[in-house]
């Protein structure tokens, strides 16, 4: 895995577990790899793992089955969906709207470009 170096690791490895969930890879009540296998793929510390952990499980989006291993929440998704949302809407658009602003581009620049996105991506 990439990592960037303006977000702790232990943060990129939740969002990247976040990412799994929503894309389905990871489903719901379903058991995670281990601290350890996750380590190894991402090639960091099972401690830095561990904090990812941690982390989703005080979001609510995991959870640990003494001895057996971390699920994934049932309303994982949600969970997710609502951080994200939030982060979206409080920290990103800002930064778009100030760029937008300095290069004069309208909301209907915006959304034209927008809907070429969603007819080449659909979901």
């Amino acid at each position: 895995m990439n990592y960037t170096t303006n977000q702790s690791i232990f943060i990129q490895i939740a969002d990247q577990i976040c990412e799994r969930t929503l894309s389905g890879i990871y489903l719901p009540e379903g058991r995670i790899p281990s601290v350890r296998e996750l380590a190894v793929e991402m090639e960091v510390n099972p401690n830095t793992v561990m904090r990812s952990f941690e982390r989703l499980q005080n979001h609510g989006i995991l959870y640990n089955k003494r001895g057996i291993g971390y699920f994934i929440s049932p309303d994982a998704k949600e969970k997710i969906r609502e951080m994200r949302h939030h982060v979206f809407i409080s920290e990103v658009l800002p930064l778009v709207f100030k760029e937008m602003k300095l290069l004069d581009i309208s909301v209907h620049d915006l959304a034209k470009v927008y809907e070429d996105y969603l007819t080449t991506h659909p979901y």
